[in-house]
C-alpha cells in the first residue's frame, strides 16, 4: 500500500513539473508517440486441477496453514498468473511461493482479487452504463424489452428509461457482460519473471475459517470404579475452499499470534503417544509444540464438519468424590447460619498414567459421561470441560450436585481479638439420605494466617490457605464437624 501511495505522489509531481516546462501540445503528443509501448504480459491460469498435493495444518483459533504443490503452465519471461481455488479467507500477506526442483521464478508483484461477482456488485459496476430490462407481458405471452441506464444502487436501483427516472421496476435486468474486475472466486494474481515454460511450485498461506476441537465420551461401570474413554477431533472448514485428498495435520501447543492492536494467544494442545490402544493420528515433536498427522489422506470440504477418532482407552480406574466447599469470607464477620441444605458437589477423578491404562496427554475439551441404568441403557450423567492435561497428571471432572447428600454450615461463636484478628467457632452438619455410607470432603479455603484451636475431626492442611476434613456419613444418618480457628489477616 505504501508503494502504491508513493508511486501516485511521484506521478503527480512529475505531471506538475512537466506542465510547467512542457512544449506545445502538438510537440508533446509527437514525443509521446515516439516512446515505445510496454508489452502486456501473457496471462496464464491455474486451478485446483493443477494440484499434485495439498496439506492443511489446523489450529484451534479458527485458522489454518494451507500448503499445496501445483504444476503451472507459464511462458518464458514476464507472465501474469491467476492462481485460483484458494481459500476466500486467505491472509494474502502470508503467501509464500517457491519452485520445486526447478529454475528460479521471481514474483514481481502480487495482487489478491476478492471483489466477488454478485447481483449487488454487478449493479454497482454498471452505474452510468446501459442495461436491458425484461418484463413479462401476460396478454402477449412474451417478454417486453426496454433499454435503461443505471443511475444509482443506493438503497434500491434507480433507472433512467427514456426520459423518465424510475425505481422498483417489475422485471429482471440483463447485463451485456461481466466487468473484468469482478471474479467468481477469490484469486491470487502474480506478475512473474519465469525462466521455463512449465514449473512445479509449492505455495503456502494462512487462512481463517478452519478450526478443531477435542471431545470425549466417558462410560462409567456400575460401581463407579472404572471407565472407558473415547476421544474425538472435530474439524470445521469454513475457509471457502475444498481440499481433496489432503494430508491433515493438527498443532498442539500455545502458539502466539499478533492481531491488529491486540496480541492473541492460541490455546491448542493435543498430544497422543503410542501407548494408546488405537489412534488415527501420528505424533511428532515440533519446535516447542506437537504436530499430529492423520495417517491417511482425507477430503476436507468447504462448509463441512468432520470427526476423526483421536484416542481410545477401554478401561481405567476412577474415583467418585463428594466435596462440600466453604468460602474465605466466612472468617471475617459474624454470621450465624451461613448455609442450609447446601448441595454437595459430585466429582470424578482419574490419574492420567500408563499404570492406569492411560498415560496420553489430553487436549482441552469437553468430557461427557454416561452410565448404564438397571435396564442396561446408557444414560447421560454429566459433563465438564477439562484443560490441556499432560500425562501423569490428575484429571477432575465436576458431574453436578448430589441429590441425597446435603450440608448445613453455622457460625457458633465470633470474637474480635485485635484490629485484624478474630476467633470463630463452626459447626458443619452433613446428612446422607442414601442407603449406603458416603464419604465427604469438607474443603475450607481460609485465605489468611490461621490456627486450628480445637476440632472434632482431624484436619488436613492442603496449602497455606486451605484445609479440609474427610468424614464418613452413615447411611440415612448425619455427621457433625466442629472446630474453632484463629485468623489474622494483617
Amino acid at each position: 500500500m505504501r508503494n502504491i501511495v508513493l508511486g501516485g505522489l511521484v506521478t503527480t509531481a512529475t505531471v506538475l513539473a512537466a506542465a510547467r516546462t512542457s512544449p506545445a501540445p502538438a510537440a508533446a503528443q509527437e514525443a509521446r508517440q515516439q516512446q515505445p509501448r510496454s508489452q502486456e504480459a501473457p496471462v496464464r491460469r491455474s486451478t485446483a486441477e493443477d494440484r499434485r498435493g495439498v496439506s492443511i495444518t489446523v489450529y484451534n483459533q479458527n485458522f489454518g496453514l494451507v500448503r499445496e504443490v501445483r504444476d503451472l503452465s507459464l511462458a518464458r519471461g514476464r507472465v501474469a498468473l491467476e492462481f485460483g481455488d484458494v481459500a476466500s479467507t486467505i491472509q494474502s500477506e502470508t503467501v509464500h511461493m517457491t519452485p520445486v526442483d526447478g529454475p528460479r521464478l521471481d514474483i514481481l508483484e502480487q495482487n489478491y482479487q476478492y471483489d466477488l461477482l454478485s447481483p449487488q456488485k454487478l449493479l454497482e459496476k454498471y452505474v452510468g452504463r446501459s442495461v436491458k430490462l425484461y418484463r413479462w407481458n401476460e396478454k402477449e405471452g412474451r417478454d417486453e424489452v426496454v433499454d435503461a441506464e443505471v443511475l444509482s444502487v443506493n438503497n434500491g436501483t434507480v433507472l433512467r428509461i427514456g426520459n423518465e427516472i424510475t425505481f422498483n421496476y417489475p422485471g429482471r435486468i440483463a447485463f451485456p457482460e461481466v466487468p473484468d474486475d469482478l471474479i467468481a472466486r477469490p484469486t491470487l494474481v502474480w506478475l512473474l519473471e519465469s525462466r521455463a515454460d512449465r514449473q512445479r511450485v509449492e505455495t503456502s498461506y494462512l487462512a481463517g475459517g478452519m478450526n478443531w476441537k477435542a471431545d470425549y465420551v466417558m462410560v462409567l461401570d456400575e460401581n463407579d470404579l472404572e471407565a472407558g474413554l473415547t476421544g474425538w477431533v472435530t474439524l470445521t472448514n469454513q475457509s471457502g475452499a475444498t481440499y481433496e485428498d489432503a494430508q491433515l495435520k493438527l498443532v498442539a501447543g500455545d502458539v502466539q499470534r499478533v492481531a491488529p492492536n491486540a496480541r492473541a494467544k492460541m490455546q491448542a494442545a493435543m498430544e497422543l503417544e503410542a501407548a494408546a490402544p488405537r489412534a488415527d493420528f501420528a505424533e511428532e515433536a515440533f519446535f516447542e509444540y506437537h504436530l499430529y498427522t492423520l495417517e491417511r489422506p482425507t477430503t476436507v470440504r468447504n462448509n463441512e464438519q468432520k470427526q476423526v477418532t483421536l484416542l481410545e482407552a477401554p478401561e481405567f480406574d476412577v474415583a467418585k468424590r463428594l466435596i462440600y466447599y466453604g468460602a474465605a469470607r466466612y472468617y471475617r464477620g459474624s454470621y450465624g447460619q451461613v448455609e442450609s441444605n447446601a448441595k454437595v458437589g459430585v466429582f470424578l477423578d482419574f490419574e492420567n498414567e500408563e499404570d492406569n491404562g492411560l498415560g496420553m496427554p489430553l487436549p482441552a475439551g469437553v468430557i461427557r459421561v454416561y452410565k448404564r441404568d438397571g435396564s442396561g441403557a446408557q444414560q447421560f450423567v454429566g459433563e465438564d470441560r477439562i484443560d490441556h492435561t499432560p500425562r501423569d497428571e490428575r484429571v477432575r471432572i465436576k458431574m453436578g450436585e448430589a441429590f441425597d447428600v446435603v450440608g448445613d454450615r453455622r457460625q457458633m461463636d465470633y470474637d474480635v481479638i485485635g484490629d485484624c484478628a478474630s476467633e470463630s467457632e463452626w459447626r458443619i452438619q452433613l446428612r446422607n439420605h442414601k442407603d449406603e455410607e458416603a464419604e465427604v470432603e469438607v474443603m475450607e479455603p481460609i485465605g489468611a494466617d490461621w490456627q486450628i484451636l480445637s476440632e472434632s475431626h482431624p484436619h488436613e492442611k492442603l496449602d497455606a490457605h486451605t484445609f479440609k476434613f474427610t468424614v464418613k456419613v452413615p447411611a440415612r444418618g448425619e455427621t457433625t464437624i466442629t472446630y474453632r480457628v484463629r485468623v489474622r489477616w494483617c
